[in-house]
């Protein structure tokens, strides 16, 4: 049983470079995936996701996501404070 393998963002767009090198060399799909050591699954995924991104530009998309995934849950902290008090503000405990 093989691990699941997690690439970071720069990592696929690197992979995804060399992919774009083995397919103008002729190369076909499943060949460049496995090449790659993904399933073919797996690289179109990455295609329709990090396709056309730079190293640089996947990093920032990175952060921007982890930044937005911690104000979704300050949100979500901050609508519980309010409904709580409103709770309180009526008389319901």
């Amino acid at each position: 049983m093989t691990t699941r393998k997690r690439h970071t963002p720069e990592q696929v767009v690197r992979k995804l470079v060399e992919a774009d090198r083995l397919l103008a060399g002729g190369a076909d799909t499943a060949e460049v995936a496995r090449q790659l050591g993904v399933s073919e699954q797996t690289y179109f995924r990455w295609r329709n996701q990090f396709g056309g991104l730079k190293a640089e530009d996947a990093k920032e998309l990175k952060k921007l996501r982890a930044e937005n995934q911690r104000l979704k849950r300050l949100l979500a902290d901050a609508e519980l404070d309010k409904d709580m008090l409103r709770e309180v503000a009526k008389g319901e405990f």
